[in-house]
């Protein structure tokens, strides 16, 4: 059994194709579906049911799939120390929400690295909940959510706070009240991001502040992107709960108007694994995120 053997498996399950996987890892079909083969002979099992054109993990391929996931973190990491014992430190991986992505984060990354200029990053962007797994699974060394974690496994550091605010169009009527003269949350058309998305996650809570859930709410339309939900807001769509960093220029504009409610700010918090390594280049930004800047240590003298 080879990594590069558990890194096909690995693939291949992931997107329940052959072909796919082996164009994704840059190799052929055949060589993919070779390694697999290799694998269900030599330790007579069967890994995959085919279905039609695709396949399905078997009972024995799940619990399989966790052991390989789980080597290949740790060789990761494994490589990760040497490069980083060598001077040669490799990207810091960072999943980041939307919010902090697009508002918060490329400063930042930008200061760090005219500080150190050696250090590469590769940033992709997910809700709270991907970042999490992201972490959790050694996809991302670093990441950064405007929402809760549950986790059991990650370190969280407040980085930052955000203000969430309650906007529709500047020309639409004003919104539905109940018999008490507050706002009627179930009359309004709610536009909002996925499940799991912090954004999404400030209505919710506002919703069961007012002693009502998610299901008692007019939800009419799901998007998945912040500025998706600003631009369907500003066309009238409805009303929506938001980062004012988002649509603060179109308040400005004069196209949203924000409605008066108490919103509690939320937490921009870093995730990190407690208990994989960090390279030096990954503490250092670490640092930096949180307010504790420092170089990069050089690298060690070669002998």
């Amino acid at each position: 059994m080879t990594l590069d053997q558990l890194r096909i498996f690995v693939e291949v399950a992931e997107r329940g194709h052959v072909t796919r996987a082996a164009k994704a890892l840059g190799m052929s079909q055949s060589a993919a579906s070779a390694a697999i083969a290799s694998l269900e002979s030599n330790y007579e099992i069967r890994l995959f049911d085919r279905v039609g054109r695709g396949i399905r993990l078997t009972e024995t391929g799940r619990i399989f799939l966790r052991e390989a996931r789980a080597v290949l973190d740790r060789a990761s990491m494994a490589r990760s120390v040497l490069q980083d014992l060598a001077g040669h430190p490799g990207p810091v991986a960072i999943a980041a929400s939307q919010t902090i992505a697009a508002y918060w984060l490329p400063r930042r990354l930008a200061d760090f690295h005219t500080a150190n200029p050696r250090v590469r990053f590769n940033v992709v962007i997910r809700n709270t909940n991907e970042v999490e797994a992201a972490v959790v699974e050694g996809e991302a060394n670093i990441g950064l959510v405007e929402g809760p974690t549950q986790h059991p496994a990650l370190i969280r550091q407040q980085i930052d706070h955000d203000q969430i605010v309650l906007v529709v169009a500047s020309n639409q009527p004003p919104l539905p009240l109940n018999e008490k003269g507050r706002l009627d949350l179930r009359a309004i058309n709610w536009v909002v991001r996925e499940t799991g998305s912090g954004t999404r996650r400030g209505l919710e809570d506002l919703a069961v502040r007012e002693g009502l859930s998610v299901d008692d709410l007019n939800i009419f339309l799901v998007l998945p992107s912040n500025e998706a939900v600003r631009g369907a807001i500003e066309a009238g769509a409805g009303a929506t709960i938001i980062s004012r960093h988002v649509v603060a220029p179109a308040i400005a504009a004069g196209k949203l108007t924000e409605i008066p409610i108490e919103l509690p700010q939320r937490e921009y918090a870093l995730v990190r694994h407690r208990d994989r390594h960090a390279t030096r280049a990954q503490e250092a930004l670490v640092a930096h995120l949180t307010g504790a800047a420092t170089s990069t240590p050089a690298p060690p003298e070669q002998s």
